[in-house]
């Protein structure tokens, strides 16, 4: 029987590391499912255009969180812009956007789309 230090001993041990080094690796591996990109794109959801005068009664109201989720619903826009009147904004139009003008107290003044 070969002394606890010996090559041979070594060798066995290095081999047992191998083999068990390969044994972690193996469960590691992949499953045999779909090769290749199998992340999924979503569906695209659908455009939400914005309908203004739906919400014209807003006009008066203060821009509380729960009246402007509920301009956006009323109106069907995606998104809602709150600016103050006079505020300097970007110009492009997004027909899914609902802009809140406000005044200097804070309530709506005007709803538009864009």
């Amino acid at each position: 029987m070969p002394a606890a230090n010996t090559p041979s001993s070594r060798l066995s041990l290095g081999t047992i590391g191998t083999l068990s080094l390969a044994l972690l690796l193996s469960a590691c591996a992949g499953t045999g499912g779909p090769v290749g990109n199998t992340t999924s794109t979503p569906a695209p959801r659908p455009t939400q255009i914005c309908n203004a005068q739906a919400v014209q009664s807003f006009v008066g109201h203060n821009t509380a969180a729960s009246t402007l989720e509920t301009a956006r619903k009323k109106s069907g826009s995606y998104m809602v812009r709150v600016l103050r009147e006079n505020q300097p904004a970007t110009m492009e139009y997004n027909q899914e956007r609902l802009n809140v003008i406000t005044n200097e107290a804070g309530k709506i003044i005007a709803l538009r789309c864009g």
